[in-house]
């Protein structure tokens, strides 16, 4: 196992995902089966499930004894259930990866790695080398990505993936909005912050359905994307700072 250069925090949004919960944390626990848990936590936020997700979880302590559940009241999307976790966690780096399987827990230390060799690093994006979706989604994402990175100049091919890694302070100085999970590297830079795209594995989905239809994602994007761009254009950087 690689050594684990930061202690962090992995938090996963997760709404009915009964069947992929438990397979999910037993998974996560051999990742980190050689991490000092003083180093790490494992934090899932339930986002108003309607069937045993909660369920399937909190039996998993057996197998992960310190994983911690927190449980939304309903729905409030994942970019709320992102935020709640990370202002419940407790470590200076956030790790958030997808609660649907197609995400390998393996990839954590690919996630963490680049904190360890720049210290000025403000996040890690992970970028899927093949998508495990259908022709549709890939082709919908593709379109996308391109008008994406034309508004936001981000770089990025693939900014939806759920593997990210930040700094948990650079999180909290984001302006928050529903659905800015999408738009983590364009704010990381827009808070003046270095960032790193490293390439990580897709599975296909085996259990369950996915929560976003192209329609719906087109249908809500396009306008977050152009308040995405907005933002990015007003604001004048982070300052820097003494004390006198």
């Amino acid at each position: 196992m690689p050594d684990n250069p930061v202690a962090f925090s992995l938090v996963i949004a997760v709404m009915d995902e009964a069947e992929n919960a438990a397979p999910l944390v037993q998974e996560i626990a051999a990742a980190l089966s050689g991490v000092d848990p003083a180093r790490r936590e494992v934090i899932f936020v339930d986002d108003g499930s309607r069937d045993d997700t909660v369920a399937a979880l909190t039996a998993q302590r057996t197998v992960l004894p310190d994983l911690r559940v927190i449980a939304h009241d309903r729905n409030y999307g994942k970019s709320t259930a992102l935020r709640t976790g990370i202002r419940a966690a407790s470590h200076p780096i956030i790790v958030t990866m997808d609660g649907d399987l197609q995400n390998d827990p393996a990839d954590i230390f690919t996630m963490l790695a680049p904190f360890g060799a720049d210290p000025e690093l403000g996040l890690v994006a992970g970028q899927r080398i093949k998508r495990e979706d259908t022709w549709s989604k890939r082709m919908a994402s593709k379109i996308g990505n391109g008008l994406r990175r034309r508004l936001l100049r981000d770089g990025a091919r693939d900014s939806v993936c759920g593997w990210k890694a930040m700094r948990r302070d650079l999180y909290l100085a984001m302006p928050f909005f529903d659905n800015m999970h999408r738009f983590f590297i364009a704010l990381a830079i827009r808070e003046g912050y270095r960032i790193a795209l490293v390439d990580v594995r897709d599975r296909r989905r085996v259990h369950g359905k996915s929560k976003y239809t192209n329609w719906g994602r087109l249908k809500v994007g396009i306008f977050d994307l152009f308040g995405a761009a907005w933002l990015a254009r007003r604001f004048r950087g982070r300052p820097g700072t003494r004390e006198l």
